[in-house]
């Protein structure tokens, strides 16, 4: 494994500028001098800033007021669903220029939007190197959620930065195939999503730098952390 140099800062926040109150950020340094910045709005809906560029990740507006946010650079959509596709966030968040990469399914629905499906790889800008992977349920009652083939998790790599946002899914066997991911979200909450356990096998899988647990529902992820107590990857607990 290459050797890889990143700093980490915690605890950072965004004052006064969203709703006039704070949205918890947390910054990282690339070995290039880089600096991305991710912000914690709720459930999956991300924002992330590299360098200034502004990446929305299914932005979804009872979550948070998008008019006070920056406009999007790149919009990334993992599936159709309506707690990630959400029409009104994504008219506020568009200005000239934005790109909008999602599944064929969402593509249907708004007429618009780059396509990738699992498995491509895209260089959509100068600054960003992204790949969408396998998101889904396999698990027997639950395949109807999110049925294999058809929504997008995605890598995002910033220089030497990996960052992994998993979508909805369970702990699929393809993330074996994950190398070298510094940061990751996975998603904790059956029935749609995974158990505890299966987010513990999911990190064994890849053994990710930093975990952060999204899309979390009601789930006791302080169990999860626990779980993972001693192992190579941080767990790090936000409100979302």
């Amino acid at each position: 494994m290459k050797q890889r140099f990143i700093l980490f800062l915690m605890g950072l926040f965004v004052t006064g500028t969203v709703m006039g109150s704070s949205l918890k950020t947390d910054t990282f340094k690339t070995q290039n001098g880089g600096e991305l910045i991710i912000t914690f709005i709720k459930h999956s809906s991300l924002m992330l800033s590299f360098n200034g560029k502004i990446i929305h990740v299914d932005p979804i507006s009872k979550y948070v007021d998008y008019d006070a946010l920056p406009k999007a650079d790149i919009t990334l959509l993992t599936h159709e669903h309506g707690d990630h596709l959400d029409q009104v966030a994504l008219q506020k968040i568009e200005k000239a220029g934005t790109i909008l990469v999602t599944n064929q399914a969402c593509r249907d629905i708004l007429g618009k939007g780059t396509v990738m499906k699992n498995g491509d790889k895209s260089e959509p800008t100068d600054y960003l190197k992204l790949e969408a992977v396998p998101a889904y349920n396999y698990t027997e009652g639950r395949t109807q959620f999110h049925p294999r083939h058809r929504d997008n998790g995605f890598v995002l790599t910033f220089d030497n930065l990996r960052v992994y946002i998993a979508g909805d899914t369970e702990d699929v066997p393809e993330m074996k195939n994950l190398k070298e991911i510094d940061i990751a979200f996975l998603p904790v909450n059956q029935p749609y999503t995974m158990t505890i356990d299966q987010a513990v096998n999911a990190t064994n899988m890849f053994s990710p730098r930093i975990l952060y647990p999204y899309h979390c529902g009601n789930t006791p992820v302080q169990q999860l952390a626990d779980k993972l107590a001693g192992s190579s990857t941080e767990v790090r607990l936000r409100e979302m």
